[in-house]
């Protein structure tokens, strides 16, 4: 059984934009996120989180880049529900 061919151009046409290996919602999210700690702590070091930030988003960006698009979509339309401690699962029959 040979290997699927992909072509170059398909991959780059439908890969999302990416700044610095994550995708633009990552960087938005991470640029708030400083922005507003910098504002409460008023310390330089809050950038070091946003190094860091940017590096686990960097990591899960390698492996699919619509990794946090997912779960964004999973987390808002698959709330969990009351019995969800009891067989940790989304289980609709009570």
């Amino acid at each position: 059984m040979s290997s699927l061919d992909r072509d170059l151009v398909f991959t780059g046409l439908t890969r999302p934009q990416t700044f610095g290996g994550v995708t633009y919602s990552v960087v938005i999210l991470n640029v708030i996120v400083t922005t507003e700690l910098f504002l409460i702590f008023k310390s330089p070091l809050v950038l070091l989180g946003a190094f860091v930030f940017h590096g686990v988003g960097w990591l899960a960006c390698l492996r699919d880049p619509r990794i946090f698009d997912i779960w964004l979509v999973k987390v808002s339309r698959c709330p969990r529900v009351r019995t969800w401690s009891i067989w940790r699962c989304n289980s609709y029959r009570a």
